[in-house]
């Protein structure tokens, strides 16, 4: 048996090779390190080689601190080009070298060298020195490895009580209770993860800033922060509240344009600096989603984001970054000239010769908000001399909160590889994001990271595969995706092909499948918008809200119109070439159709289905496809400590289940909405299906649920109030055989209900309503396409008569609710 595995180390498991791998490595003697400082990223490369020798290799290495022209063939040295030219080095080969590069010697009969461009470099490359021998592979004898983009950041969203917004895995390992944490253990683990991956900066706080993490405690605090992080490369920066002059400071305005107010953050600035001496810099929200704002006070965007580039100036290389997520969230639907998607060229267009250098807009990939596809922001295309930052999110809100597992690489690169044609010339996204396009020498990538304090840090073994591939992605945005995941799965589970495999095939699939389940055709993720779960499947949300993510769906048609000609304008916001094609409904591709169109349900599209029959399709292929996930992991039973394959056993699942829930709650919405039919007879015909209020019900009773759609027929059965038990029983009028029992109920907040199912009074299973404790996600307190869930009772036997009970016990507010169950054949989907 192997031994248990919490997952606290992530892909830094540094797991023993083989035996006969391991004997055929060189034996290092020494590691040398060109620094003796600890808070040098060189000396902790040094360390970090050393560890991983003694995991990976069972070599306990001496580690040296000096400089040396020549050194042994067993040893490593680490250092940057300007130390090594110290010793009187020729490394003419690492001229090339960019910012934080690096490049690895490793030629027979000479010692091995990681030659920084500066000493991150020096860090990056003893990591990828590390990943190699983790993963046996042969040693290069040069490599030269540049990053794409000066900018890879991470944004976390932790509140100073130390709650996450989107946070899925525990509380803030920086904050509790209105402070900095005095435990930073954690924060010191989390940043050698993201050492290992290229990643050189943090935003330590929440875009919805709290002004009081301007308190001289918790400047403090970020100071400790700071000093933990800068050994490994990662330099902190911070998100700002507009208002915290009158918040904080007192003043009566925090109009950015008063000298008070203007003379006030120069002030908190410098405080600030003399705390963190390498501070970033500033993250600004601002004017987006009721947040104040320069335009509250009849200011420009422009006008608030140099009020703070000019107080961060005279302290170095600090930077500006502004949020292009700022719309009004009280849009008016019934006018169809409204679009949220336009929001950000209408804010900042014209705005670009305006800004300060040091201010870099950071823009999300898509124009509404990280949707399960979208097409890059127009706003991309309208910056020349300002840099920007694109937006990514490792936290998958919209896309199954880390309890579905959605591998991202596949969606970035729609995003990366997508060619803009900005003044007629070809203008990749990566291009422009890395400041090749335009010339920018401050530029890159963020993403919205959601670690908490769980040991698996984002509540999932799996979704980690996203913050690693997020780090790789932003060093080489044309790096492999299928390579990427085949390293994360060897780095983390194991060298076995079988691994590899198994997971390539499950997460090369993942985010198409969800995509199917979800919302295709460019419809956007079809979740719940209106409450905070933004998690399972609600439709109605869609439209009738003031958010502005709208689907504009009717009893014959769906879609938003964004063309120039007869809709929003959209369109129109991308460069010629991008805007033509998007223009005519003929040239757009399927996958976006319905972002840039609104067409009848009998649309046909270039497959040659119609739009209606393609959603009942994918739904029902991609719920089937997720089926198969556990099935597929199973196959790694044996092969991988038995607590990490249970933890995704159990997601995986209830993601099969739960995709059900996706496909049944979208199609029997659109099938209600325009009444045509599935031309395969699926959409409200389920052959084995026994629904709850068809049941004898003793203690329960029929219930509606709202939306109707969240459960199969509209309704379902919840105890009676008052009642401490509840009975509902059948006879079994399916021919007799092996079936797998599948029970969908309710899982919501308020209570943990118990359950137990009977077959001739002989028990043959139990489970209890208990998700909140073992899953993730944002939950809602109701029955309701967030909380519907399934759990399935394998090759039972059952015979015609026999009789079916299920006896649930109501705890609080959740009164055991039961939606349907299903008598399954083998091989057999519901």
């Amino acid at each position: 048996m192997l031994p248990p595995e919490t997952g606290l180390d992530g892909w830094l498991r540094y797991a023993a090779l083989p035996d006969e791998c391991a004997g055929l490595r060189t034996r290092y003697s020494t590691i040398i390190s060109h620094m003796d400082s600890q808070s040098s990223p060189i000396f902790t490369a040094a360390r970090e080689l050393q560890f991983g020798l003694s995991k990976i290799l069972s070599q306990n290495v001496s580690l040296e601190t000096k400089l040396l022209g020549t050194a042994a063939s067993s040893s490593i040295v680490v250092g940057t080009i300007k130390t090594f030219s110290s010793t009187g080095r020729d490394i003419h080969e690492t001229l090339s070298l960019k910012e934080d590069g690096y490049c690895l010697v490793c030629k027979d009969g000479k010692a091995t060298e990681i030659i920084g461009q500066n000493e991150r470099g020096a860090l990056y490359g003893a990591f990828e020195l590390l990943r190699l021998l983790s993963q046996n592979h042969p040693l290069p004898e040069m490599r030269i490895s540049n990053p794409s983009a000066p900018i890879r950041w991470v944004n976390q969203w932790d509140n100073l009580d130390g709650s996450i917004e989107r946070g899925y895995a525990g509380p803030s390992i920086f904050f509790a209770d209105g402070y900095v944490l005095d435990d930073l253990t954690r924060v010191q683990q989390y940043a050698r993860l993201l050492a290992s991956v290229g990643l050189n900066g943090l935003i330590v706080n929440n875009v919805n800033s709290n002004y009081n993490l301007l308190k001289p405690i918790n400047m403090q605090g970020l100071a400790r922060i700071a000093d933990i992080m800068r050994p490994w490369g990662v330099r902190i920066g911070i998100s700002l509240n507009f208002d915290t002059p009158k918040g904080l400071g007192g003043l009566q305005t925090s109009d950015p344009l008063d000298p008070d107010v203007i003379s006030w953050w120069e002030d908190i600035t410098s405080e600030l600096y003399r705390h963190v001496s390498d501070m970033l810099g500033y993250l600004i929200k601002a004017n987006s989603e009721g947040q104040p704002g320069p335009l509250t006070y009849g200011r420009t965007l422009a006008d608030g984001a140099n009020m703070f580039a000019r107080a961060l100036q005279p302290h170095g290389d600090g930077v500006v970054v502004y949020r292009a997520f700022v719309y009004n969230h009280h849009l008016d639907e019934s006018d169809w000239k409204n679009d949220r998607a336009n929001a950000a060229v209408e804010y900042f267009d014209g705005l670009d010769t305006q800004f300060e250098d040091n201010v870099i807009i950071q823009i999300k990939y898509g124009p509404i908000d990280f949707q399960i596809r979208e097409p890059p922001s127009p706003l991309l295309a309208h910056l020349r001399k300002t840099p920007i930052i694109l937006e990514l999110q490792v936290t998958q809100e919209y896309l199954g909160q880390q309890d579905h597992v959605v591998y991202l690489p596949p969606l970035w690169k729609t995003i990366f590889d997508f060619d803009l044609h900005i003044d007629g010339q070809q203008s990749l996204v990566r291009d422009v994001v890395s400041g090749q396009r335009f010339n920018w020498s401050k530029s890159g990538y963020a993403a919205v990271v959601n670690v908490g304090n769980d040991l698996t840090w984002l509540g999932s073994h799996l979704a980690m595969a996203n913050l690693y591939a997020y780090g790789l992605c932003t060093w080489d945005p044309q790096q492999s995706e299928v390579d990427i995941i085949q390293g994360w799965a060897q780095l983390t589970f194991g060298l076995y092909k079988t691994i590899a495999n198994t997971i390539t095939n499950i997460f090369m699939t993942s985010w198409p499948t969800y995509e199917d389940y979800s919302g295709n055709l460019g419809i956007q993720t079809l979740c719940d918008i209106v409450t905070h779960c933004h998690y399972g499947p609600c439709p109605a949300a869609q439209d009738g809200n003031g958010w502005g993510q709208w689907t504009r769906a009717d009893a014959h048609s769906i879609g938003m119109d964004r063309t120039v000609a007869t809709g929003t304008g959209n369109a129109g916001q991308y460069p010629q070439v991008v805007a033509e094609r998007f223009e005519c409904i003929d040239t757009t591709p399927d996958e976006l159709l319905l972002w840039f169109h609104h067409v009848p349900y009998t649309h046909r599209l270039k497959s040659g289905k119609t739009v209606i029959q393609h959603f009942y399709d994918a739904h029902y292929s991609g719920a089937c496809v997720a089926q198969t996930f556990p099935q597929q992991w199973e196959a790694l039973r044996g092969l991988i400590d038995d607590d990490r394959f249970d933890h995704v056993a159990f997601r995986l699942r209830y993601q099969a289940g739960h995709a059900l829930v996706w496909r049944d709650s979208i199609n029997n919405f659109y099938y209600a909405k325009c009444g045509i039919k599935d031309e395969h007879h699926r959409v409200g015909n389920h052959a084995w299906r026994i629904e709850a209020e068809d049941m004898t019900l003793e203690g329960y009773e029929v219930v509606p649920v709202t939306p109707f759609e969240a459960a199969s027929g509209g309704k379902a059965i919840a105890t009676m109030p008052g009642a401490d038990i509840g009975t509902a029983q059948c006879t079994v009028a399916f021919p007799s055989g092996i079936y797998d029992i599948a029970i969908n109920y309710y899982d919501h907040l308020g209570g943990r209900s118990q359950y137990q199912i009977f077959l001739n009074d002989i028990l043959i299973g139990a489970w209890k309503g208990d998700l909140e404790d073992k899953l993730s996600h944002d939950f809602s307190d109701r029955m309701d396409g967030h909380s519907a869930t399934r759990v399935t009772f394998n090759k039972v036997d059952v015979k015609k008569g026999d009789s079916l009970t299920i006896v649930g016990r109501p705890d609080g507010s959740e009164l055991a609710p039961i939606d349907y169950i299903s008598l399954l054949p083998q091989g057999i989907v519901d």
